[in-house]
């Protein structure tokens, strides 16, 4: 058959012969195996293929798709006027195609503003006595000028100021003193520490007296603005801390206790406001006081959209609703009870898993937050099918040994799994990382101990604290073999070795949190992320989407053709 026309379009392409024109249009369309065997490489995870060149990411604008199509459909200047009509038909039917879905049929996820402050009058008062050291004082400031970075700061939005307190106290400067944020953060680089007692009771009633009054730059008590101070301490106070902390509660000044290493936790919930947990921090070091950041930039915001901030746990889409959010799937996927996860992931309701906890028993872990490490291991567990034919659970406790607490496969449901966590003994001593994964490359994956053949593997590292002993080799063993391989670290744990014991990618299989009350969050996160995935693009909502695309593009064809038959007859005529 001849050409319809030869000539360049507008991108400079040869405008093609009808059949090669068909089938390009319809490599471009689909990018996928075609009755034309047209060439298709190999999809990439979680795309969805064929559709991927040629449809919009969420929150992108499609540009590759239609001006490709445009470059090569567009006829030179002259063509037949006939001609461009079914072009611009044809390329009409596809855009208003493309517009309906979004990849995989997902609608684009929303935007929204990011936090904004709330006008408040803060002053921090923070514990530079002798058990401060220098070093480790140089992490509050880091902290407090963190803090700071997030404010609205001016004369009408937030004002900042400082107490600092030993034996006595020092007025750094007051709530009037700088207006701007670059004029506080100089200020707090400057502040050096006093090295002496620990007199927390009189740095409160100093704040009281004298940091939130009028002639210190405090505004009058009004709905409209907030009085907050947050205390940092890392020992027992030498006066009364209760009367005084009342007083300043009474007054209208909402108060944050945040405790270091050895600090008195009673004296922490003397300090602060309700409720408690809301408002008392504890860390077991001050080289991790600075995560506590995100929670007072939190705190302190009026408007957050927590989509955009990413401070959410949307499996696929986060919608924004004022002060809060919701979450969503794409097409052909369900929204699962939890209201965040989406039935797209079957490796908890069906299919095989070898899941084993490695847990740190160490003695820095104390007694009460390993309560808290079982109930994140249950909450794990609770997200599982158990059954000799889907998920198996196993559990090792380690310190400055290893102690395997049940192997996989000895208990084939969850309600007998939950019991033994719970029953499980704590070790303390100390933090044998290095070989308890040995432990679990050697033994726990072991069929003797329960491991089937060709089931996925999974190990959960739950840790506290730096290793005594040396990871690289068995971390890096865990991963050759195939084990997926999660690492959670709380309060000292070093995130240079969380990296090095995470699978890759690592930023999606390793955790870390300063606090253990905050561990139920990586839980949920776990949920989602330990179960085998099916391929999106199996999903019913594509298949069905493909179909109606070859649908159109054949009934486009079979026009096409039939045109192109009458114009090649004029064409005849003409000659």
């Amino acid at each position: 058959m001849k050409p319809l026309w030869r000539g360049r379009g507008p991108a400079g392409l040869d405008i093609l012969p009808l059949p090669t024109f068909v089938q390009y249009f319809l490599l471009v369309l689909l990018a996928c195996p075609s009755p034309l065997g047209a060439p298709t490489p190999p999809p990439a995870p979680h795309t969805c293929q064929g559709l991927a060149p040629c449809l919009p990411e969420e929150g992108q604008v499609n540009t590759s798709g239609p001006r490709l199509l445009l470059a090569t459909l567009h006829p030179a200047s002259g063509s037949s006027a006939a001609m461009d009509r079914i072009v611009s038909a044809l390329l009409l039917s596809l855009l208003l195609l493309l517009q309906s879905y979004g990849v995989c049929g997902a609608p684009p996820q929303p935007r929204g503003t990011l936090c904004r402050t709330k006008p408040t009058d803060l002053v921090f008062i923070i514990d530079s006595s002798r058990s401060v050291r220098p070093h480790e004082f140089e992490k509050i400031k880091v902290f407090m000028s963190q803090v700071i970075e997030g404010l609205d700061v001016g004369p009408n939005s937030t004002r900042v100021g400082v107490i600092n307190y030993a034996s006595a106290v020092k007025n750094e400067f007051s709530l009037k003193t700088y207006q701007t944020k670059a004029g506080l953060l100089q200020a707090v680089r400057r502040i050096e520490p006093l090295s002496t007692g620990t007199m927390t009771g009189l740095a409160i009633q100093f704040a009281i007296s004298r940091a939130f009054s009028d002639s210190e730059g405090a505004r009058v008590r009004s709905p409209n603005f907030n009085k907050v101070a947050i205390v940092v301490t890392d020992g027992r106070p030498q006066d009364g801390v209760q009367d005084v902390s009342a007083r300043a509660r009474a007054a209208g000044i909402e108060i944050f206790a945040i405790g270091v290493g050895r600090v008195d936790m009673h004296t922490l919930r003397q300090i602060a406001s309700q409720p408690l947990d809301d408002h008392v921090d504890y860390v077991e070091s001050y080289s991790v006081i600075e995560k506590l950041t995100h929670k007072f930039q939190e705190a302190f915001c009026v408007v957050s959209d927590l989509c955009a901030t990413g401070d959410h746990d949307c499996e696929h889409i986060c919608i924004s609703i004022p002060g809060a959010y919701k979450c969503a799937c794409k097409e052909g996927f369900t929204l699962n009870n939890d209201g965040k996860t989406c039935s797209a992931c079957s490796g908890g309701s069906g299919s095989a898993l070898d899941l084993v906890f490695l847990i740190d028993g160490s003695k820095s872990v104390r007694p009460e937050n390993f309560e808290l490490v079982k109930k994140f291991i249950n909450q794990i567990v609770d997200s599982l099918e158990v059954s000799e034919k889907q998920a198996q659970v196993g559990l090792v406790q380690y310190s400055s040994s290893v102690r395997q607490e049940f192997p996989l496969g000895q208990f084939k449901n969850k309600k007998d799994i939950k019991a033994a966590v719970k029953k499980m003994a704590y070790m303390e001593k100390g933090t044998m990382t290095g070989q308890a994964l040995k432990y679990l490359i050697d033994s726990s994956f072991s069929i003797i101990n329960g491991a089937r053949p060709g089931v996925p593997k999974v190990g959960i590292v739950f840790t506290d604290g730096r290793s005594q002993d040396y990871i690289t080799d068995a971390a890096k063993k865990a991963k050759d073999l195939g084990f997926r391989m999660f690492a959670v670290g709380v309060g000292n744990a070093v995130e240079d070795e969380l990296r090095e014991i995470a699978s890759e990618p690592v930023a999606e299989h390793y955790f870390y949190t300063a606090d253990f009350r905050t561990i139920s969050k990586i839980g949920k996160k776990l949920q989602m992320k330990i179960c085998i995935e099916e391929d999106p693009c199996e999903c019913k909502s594509i298949v069905k989407f493909q179909t109606k695309v070859e649908d159109l593009i054949n009934s486009l064809q079979r026009k096409l053709e039939a045109v192109a038959k009458r114009i090649e007859a004029l064409e005849n005529k003409i000659i």
